[in-house]
């Protein structure tokens, strides 16, 4: 139980990148425990503040703000620039510790903002940028694949009551991870997937033929979920969950339980004010 209530209160930013919202808000309502508040973007990032969050004991993100799909098709995406609001408000939820969970497409969420990429651990990259210094290709994706996740060695919170190895269907991303000592690995992909299956974002959002294949496929060592401190926020980010397959798949929902348990907790901002 947090702040005395026998339930979280869940704020969840949503908009961005399409999702069946009704089978969404089932699944974190399947989840028991839990009453979500769904907010669309651009509405979202004007609450994303201590003040407007200090009802809620955590935040959900499975938003994809910061990005103009109607930008001129030789460019899109364009990038937006999020405002001084915003950017401080989020900064302030971080110095705070209010804990933060951000699902699948969410990690591609304000490109013009490094702050933001550097919070999750991560970035998507629609197309081609400069990333830490370097510049890095455009992010890919891979829809509808069967696989099978494994847990890593450690026994974190967040994989509490979940089996070894477990089956999912749903999308996959080959997209940019920070090769930081403060992230800890959650899950990894055990299954290969073909190079040939990872789809290229910039193509498909500017209508080209996907005709430039992957040299090679993503390794199986790099993480598709993680938890990591976000200034002193306790924050999972969950590459699973491109739709109503994933939310129905139980082991699916109570990672997404455990994650938002976990950062809500004193033990999960006891663990991110230590790192």
């Amino acid at each position: 139980m947090v702040s005395g209530r026998s339930r979280l209160e869940l704020f969840v930013a949503v908009k961005g990148h399409a999702f069946p919202r009704d089978a969404f808000e089932a699944m974190l309502r399947g989840i028991g425990g839990i009453e979500p508040t769904m907010v669309d973007q651009p509405a979202a990032a004007a609450l994303l503040n201590p003040d407007s969050m200090r009802d809620y004991d955590a935040i959900l993100f499975y938003d994809m703000p910061g990005l103009d799909f109607g930008a001129p098709v030789e460019e899109r995406p364009g990038f937006i620039e999020p405002d001084a609001r915003f950017r401080a408000g989020f900064e302030a939820l971080m110095a705070e510790g209010k804990g933060m969970v951000a699902l699948h497409h969410a990690i591609a969420g304000w490109p013009a903002w490094p702050a933001y990429a550097e919070a999750l651990g991560g970035t998507f990259l629609y197309k081609p940028a400069e990333i830490r210094g370097v510049e890095r290709p455009a992010s890919r994706y891979a829809p509808e694949v069967a696989y099978t996740v494994r847990k890593t060695a450690n026994h974190h919170p967040v994989l509490g009551g979940l089996p070894e190895r477990f089956d999912l269907r749903d999308e996959l991303y080959a997209h940019e991870m920070f090769d930081d000592a403060g992230i800890e690995p959650l899950l990894y992909r055990e299954t290969p997937v073909a190079a040939e299956r990872f789809l290229s974002a910039m193509h498909a959002v500017r209508r080209m033929p996907q005709d430039d294949m992957l040299a090679e496929a993503p390794p199986l060592d790099v993480p598709v979920a993680w938890a990591k401190a976000a200034g002193s926020s306790p924050l999972v980010y969950l590459q699973p969950g491109d739709g109503a397959e994933a939310y129905a798949n139980p082991h699916y929902r109570r990672l997404v339980g455990n994650a938002i348990r976990w950062v809500a907790s004193a033990e999960g901002k006891a663990w991110a004010g230590s790192r």
